[in-house]
């Protein structure tokens, strides 16, 4: 008897260890539905350098979830490993409930998984529906590529996404907008359920930043899973429904969006207070350095982008020019930078003419220039990054002695340059430039270039693709440099940027600086309202 009432409890308890079992299974696939990715301890390791530290991350379906870190805290290195680009050493992956080994990224596409790299993978003499059909061709019976065909299906996702190109276009014509819009037709072509965006409004306008935003939620509600890398906490708090923070390689938090205040979204991202808002005495701007008188500034296509345009900036001031792409601002920087040819009209640096010389001459004349395109114009990618902070430079008797480098004084200057601008990893003088993270490029040109100790220091959206701890530095830079009696000429697509950090405020409209304001003398609907042609009585000219 007692035998048999010890068999019965050991069958019951069996049977309900088997019942708590299938329970939790149930429960298990039920969440793996509605989760479209559960990345669990992943670890990736470069040589002795962790990028990261059994990092953990889920992401529901049909949600558009925010991956935030400083620069090189491992954000794009975990999507590489989650679009098979890169392999973890440790950890596993889920997509929609099952375990995938994902060792290549035609694997992740297969998946269902597509991926908008920063710096986008486009032809760009190929026509847009050439770009995304590229290697998934619809072809006839015959063989024969069917343009048409292949047409109709993506104008048949143009018009369900909001996607609006021309599929005729070619990859030259159009801006970096509509390229972008381009690749996220690329993996939607390929059918992408899940889509990886890095830094998607890096390169983008206010205009098309809101456009952007407006085509994830479109995504959404068709029940596409979007996972986007950025730095900008503005348009977190406006695209996602959850933000997960990484920093220096490891797992923070993950956080409803709705809950929190960018504030804490910052603090949470660099480990510490971060203030939004640069905190700095007024200025007390001395003589005029730099002026620009009727200038007249041809585009490729020989028409004017730059007309009659006048500009003044002094000793101990920030000038910022605020504007919507594509008013002039990147003829006027070519023009300054002599990498084009003035039509008519001067630009003077310390009361001498440098229009149509050289760039060399320029540099001569104490400009240092942070431009907007750091792959294309401020490095070489193929250099290290000593190499790179020596560019221009190396002629100088500290670096070299009859022709030849002097290794040891580069090296040094460049460790000091990367501990100073906090450049990651640190001990990166030797490696090629290109294999630093976007970021981290852009501090190594800004720090050569104020290293230059220039007489005029014009920064070209400087804070492209800079977390909020490296834009509050950055900012603190150009603040230093006009209270060491430097004239700082500031060029940016953030309004919020010009508007904070600028002591004149000079708003570009068709290739004119329409009207210039003290800072805190005018409230920012009325710069927008001029960026956009109107007037301070709000009538569009």
């Amino acid at each position: 008897m007692r035998l048999t009432l010890v068999s019965c409890v050991t069958v019951f308890l069996a049977k309900s260890c088997f019942i708590l079992y299938v329970k939790q299974e149930e429960e298990r696939v039920d969440q793996g539905k509605d989760c479209a990715v559960r990345m669990k301890g992943i670890t990736k390791r470069f040589g002795h350098f962790t990028a990261l530290q059994e990092v953990d991350l889920e992401v529901q379906k049909g949600t558009i979830h925010a991956i935030l870190g400083e620069n090189g805290a491992g954000k794009s290195t975990l999507m590489n490993v989650l679009y098979g680009l890169y392999q973890a050493e440790e950890g596993s992956i889920e997509v929609k409930g099952k375990r995938v080994n994902i060792k290549n990224p035609n694997v992740a596409i297969g998946l269902g998984i597509g991926m908008v790299h920063q710096h986008f993978m486009l032809v760009e003499n190929f026509t847009v529906a050439q770009n995304i059909i590229l290697g998934q061709e619809v072809t006839n019976r015959f063989g024969v590529i069917s343009m048409a065909k292949a047409k109709e299906q993506i104008e048949e996702m143009v018009k369900k996404y909001g996607l609006h190109v021309d599929p005729d276009a070619k990859i030259e014509e159009i801006s970096v907008g509509m390229q972008q819009r381009v690749e996220i037709l690329k993996a939607l072509y390929r059918g992408a359920e899940i889509l990886i965006l890095d830094e998607p409004t890096a390169v983008l306008t206010p205009q098309e930043i809101q456009e952007l935003i407006h085509i994830m939620h479109n995504l959404t509600k068709d029940g596409k899973t979007i996972i986007i890398i950025t730095h900008k906490l503005k348009e977190i708090k406006e695209s996602a429904d959850i933000c997960t923070i990484i920093r220096r390689g490891r797992y923070i938090d993950s956080v409803k969006v709705s809950d929190v205040t960018e504030e804490e979204l910052a603090n949470k991202m660099v480990g510490h207070a971060v203030k939004l808002v640069i905190q700095k005495e007024k200025a007390e701007p001395k003589e005029v350095v730099f002026e620009i008188n009727d200038l007249v500034v041809e585009n490729e296509r020989k028409l004017e982008a730059v007309k009659k345009l006048n500009l003044k900036v002094r000793k101990g001031e920030i000038v910022g020019i605020a504007g919507i792409d594509g008013n002039g601002q990147k003829e006027l920087i070519e023009a300054i930078t002599c990498l084009t040819k003035v039509k008519s009209g001067s630009i003077k640096m310390n009361h001498e003419e440098i229009q149509n010389t050289s760039p060399e001459n320029v540099i001569r004349n104490k400009i240092a220039t942070i431009h907007e395109d750091r792959q294309k114009r401020g490095l070489v990618l193929n250099f290290t990054v000593a190499e790179n902070t020596i560019l221009e430079t190396y002629k100088k008797n500290e670096f070299s002695k009859k022709g030849f480098l002097n290794k040891e004084a580069v090296l040094k200057h460049t460790k000091q340059l990367i501990k100073e601008y906090d450049v990651r990893p640190e001990d990166c003088e030797n490696q090629l430039v290109r294999g630093l993270s976007g970021g981290n490029q852009q501090k190594v040109i800004i720090g050569r270039e104020i290293a230059n100790e220039p007489d005029l220091l014009i920064a070209v959206q400087p804070t492209r693709g800079l977390d909020v701890g490296a834009i509050e530095y950055v900012h603190k830079m150009l603040v230093r440099e006009r209270d060491k009696g430097k004239a700082v000429l500031l060029i940016s697509l953030e309004l919020d940027e010009v508007m904070n950090v600028a002591d004149t405020i000079a708003v570009i409209y068709d290739g004119k600086i329409v009207q210039s304001f003290e800072q805190g003398t005018v409230d920012e609907q009325t710069i927008g309202l001029l960026m956009a042609g109107g007037n301070k009585n709000g009538q569009i000219k």
